[in-house]
């Protein structure tokens, strides 16, 4: 049988541990992963790219355990009533090919990419950060702070969105969790003081979420907004200033903030820095830049975490999802070993 974790559960998961709990536990999972990045198979998400959005599939493999996310990604789906991004996910043992577990992914994307922002900010951040400015107020948000005050301390928030009531459920989730908020008036504002940025837009454009005249020096910035071609956020004259790192460069030169670059465009990826072979921050003034579009890899450890947390318990159920005749070779069997179905 394979091991469903589905949307309630999933919601019963992070209220029984806490989100700022599993954001922590998640962020060093996924380091820990990271740390091992060359044991991973590698390759770009396979999108299927239309007007109304892109459908992905993201798979990857350590050898022992692979997985693959479905997500989608649909900017206009709110004023139609839907979410912008839902997925699910599998963990399948290589040594048989059998899916040992499904899940849920629209939570527990949001849940993993806060974790990856917190851990790239540890890791690139000015270590005395202590204000977070969000640059859209969307189904994100949360998840980023929380992620950010358990990973980092951060309890400062400055937030912009150009949707007010957007802001006002920022502040109606957050404020009761004890963080401190500023609605800002602009970008520029929001940004005023902070020492981390985070922008998360859902709008299908190249915009300028985020111009140069914001950024001061030695401020962090996490762009996880622009993660499809022709969708970007910031100044591309934040991205000359700034050193850059990535995920896994050929997806994020398709997808990324440096989509908007020289295909020679110099970039680091994250697991470089994490191993101790490429340097993080080299001084107090500098612009670091976390241009992430999501990867395989971080939904591995996601669902490993989710799995490991959760099996055992009454939050999963077994689905009869591969077809098993007793005879392997007689799969015709289960057709003729069923009951008939009563007259219609």
């Amino acid at each position: 049988m394979t091991q469903l974790l589905d949307v309630a559960n999933m919601a019963r998961w992070i209220q029984r541990d806490g989100a700022q709990h599993i954001l922590t536990t998640m962020t060093e999972r996924l380091q820990a992963d990271f740390a091992r990045w060359q044991s991973f198979e590698r390759i770009p998400r396979i999108a299927s790219h239309t007007p109304f959005g892109v459908i992905e599939l993201m798979p990857t493999s350590d050898g022992v355990t692979y997985s693959f996310k479905y997500v989608n990604g649909h900017p206009s789906n709110p004023a139609r009533g839907f979410q912008t991004v839902t997925a699910f996910g599998v963990l399948a043992d290589v040594d048989n090919g059998y899916p040992v577990f499904l899940a849920e992914m629209t939570l527990l994307t949001a849940l993993r990419t806060a974790a990856a922002s917190a851990m790239a900010a540890r890791a690139l951040a000015r270590p005395d950060s202590r204000v977070l400015a969000l640059i859209g107020a969307g189904s994100q948000s949360e998840f980023q702070a929380l992620a950010f005050r358990g990973v980092l301390g951060i309890e400062d928030l400055r937030v912009f969105d150009i949707d007010p009531e957007a802001v006002a459920k920022v502040r109606r989730n957050l404020e009761p969790l004890g963080f401190r908020i500023h609605e800002a008036a602009s970008a520029a504002e929001a940004t005023l003081g902070a020492d981390v940025i985070t922008t998360c837009t859902a709008d299908k454009a190249q915009n300028h979420v985020l111009d140069l005249a914001d950024v001061q020096p030695g401020v962090h910035i996490n762009a996880i907004g622009g993660d499809c071609p022709g969708k970007t956020e910031l100044d591309p004259r934040i991205l000359e200033d700034a050193r850059v790192f990535v995920e896994f460069t050929p997806q994020t030169r398709i997808e990324g903030e440096i989509q908007q670059m020289a295909a020679d465009f110099p970039v680091t990826e994250l697991w470089e820095v994490l191993t101790g072979s490429a340097a993080a921050r080299t001084s107090a003034e500098e612009i670091t830049v976390f241009d992430s579009v999501g990867f395989a890899i971080s939904d591995f450890s996601a669902l490993c975490c989710a799995r490991e947390a959760t099996g055992g318990t009454e939050l999963v159920s077994d689905v009869d999802l591969v077809a098993s005749p007793e005879d392997p070779k007689d799969l015709f069997s289960l057709v003729t070993s069923l009951a008939p179905i009563g007259p219609r």
